[in-house]
């Protein structure tokens, strides 16, 4: 059912090479320093990872969501965080060429597919996280601008990032009083907090966003009044798929390390890869990856076809596949026993940058809340 094309093979081996050489030798080294590679991310855009959905008329490698769920697992095989934060720099470019006007494309979108320029996404506020419908950042039409005031949190890329999405509430009516704006950086008024020090993901900065009566023209809304909330779902559907697709990779990095280190460490007498219980073990943790790998396929597939219940698999796969990538890296640390706990042997690295999978792109409590409602309600 989801035996990949020669083109998709080739894809997989591409990408494979890059992840291998540019990120897997330095994955401890930024998680340690906080270093945030722009030069490799540029490097990526180079091979076509800075646009994957994004059409090819403005330089976008117009790839499916299915073949982006391929390219994610296997960035995060190297780096999670790295492969998280291109996967959110590539809702961006989606965003603009998606729902963005031709002049709007075709200044932000070239620049943005080779990664030269970053992309971030500023949705989440202080009190406004999971229930997004009650974002309270503003923006105030005045003559051929709007003005924006509020604060956004948990921004990856912030500081960083040439451009920036911002979701703003230009009528008091929910969800559907929300307006996205495309904010550059440099504007008058845009500012950032301190990078935030975070459990995991520390090889991409994580900043507030702060707009203080920032200032930008009519012409840089992206869609029309009150689209915002609309754009920011479609957005989180195929977002929900990167990053459980990038739980995938990390789980099977996670797995592929343990399998090597209990085929050559020797207790009671044997490899502790011959323990029967340690191959149930393993056994558990190969049957979680393929059982999320299949759901997680088949809701790329669904979105890609534009079947009406793409939502409802998004949501399972966004839910399954993070829990079955964090409880495997988790399992992994234990089978590596104290080693497991060392930097330097990455598990738990991989451990930390997995575990906020759990709650970003909608929680898997939210995820938990979709699924129920729809089988309500439907």
């Amino acid at each position: 059912m989801f035996e990949l094309t020669e083109d998709q093979r080739d894809l997989v081996g591409a990408v494979r090479d890059f992840a291998t050489e540019r990120l897997a030798p330095h994955a401890l080294e930024w998680d340690a320093t906080k270093h945030f590679p722009v030069d490799v991310l540029q490097e990526a855009g180079e091979i076509g990872l800075g646009g994957v959905y994004a059409g090819e008329e403005y330089g976008g490698t117009g790839l499916t969501r299915y073949d982006a769920s391929l390219i994610f697992e296997e960035l995060a095989r190297a780096d999670p965080s790295i492969a998280a934060y291109i996967s959110i720099h590539n809702m961006v470019v989606w965003m603009v060429d998606a729902f963005g006007t031709d002049l709007q494309r075709k200044e932000w979108v070239p620049q943005l597919v080779t990664m030269e320029s970053l992309g971030s996404y500023c949705l989440t506020e202080p009190g406004a996280g999971s229930d997004a419908a009650a974002l309270t950042t503003k923006a105030v039409r005045d003559g051929d601008d709007y003005v924006l005031t509020g604060v956004k949190q948990f921004i990856s890329g912030a500081g960083s990032s040439a451009l920036y999405i911002v979701m703003a509430r230009t009528a008091a009516t929910g969800h559907r009083g929300i307006t996205a704006f495309l904010v550059p950086a440099g504007t008058e008024g845009l500012s950032f907090g301190s990078n935030e020090k975070k459990m995991g993901w520390n090889a991409q900065p994580t900043r507030q966003v702060v707009l203080a009566g920032a200032r930008v023209p009519a012409a840089n809304r992206l869609g029309e009044e009150g689209d915002g909330f609309g754009i920011a779902m479609k957005g989180l559907n195929g977002g929900r798929l990167n990053i459980g697709a990038c739980s995938l990779g990390g789980g099977q990095a996670a797995l592929d390390k343990t399998v090597a280190y209990l085929k050559e460490r020797t207790a009671f007498g044997g490899r502790l890869a011959d323990k029967q219980s340690l191959m149930f073990d393993l056994a558990d943790m190969e049957m979680k990856l393929e059982a999320a790998r299949t759901l997680l396929r088949r809701a790329a597939d669904a979105l890609d076809r534009g079947d009406p219940d793409a939502v409802r698999l998004c949501a399972i796969a966004k839910r399954v596949a993070t829990d079955a990538g964090f409880e495997i890296a988790n399992e992994a640390i234990q089978l590596h026993g104290g080693y497991g706990y060392l930097h330097e042997y990455g598990i738990e690295k991989i451990a930390r940058d997995l575990r906020v999978h759990q709650i970003l792109e909608g929680s898997n409590e939210i995820m938990r809340l979709i699924v129920g409602r729809m089988l309500v309600e439907g």
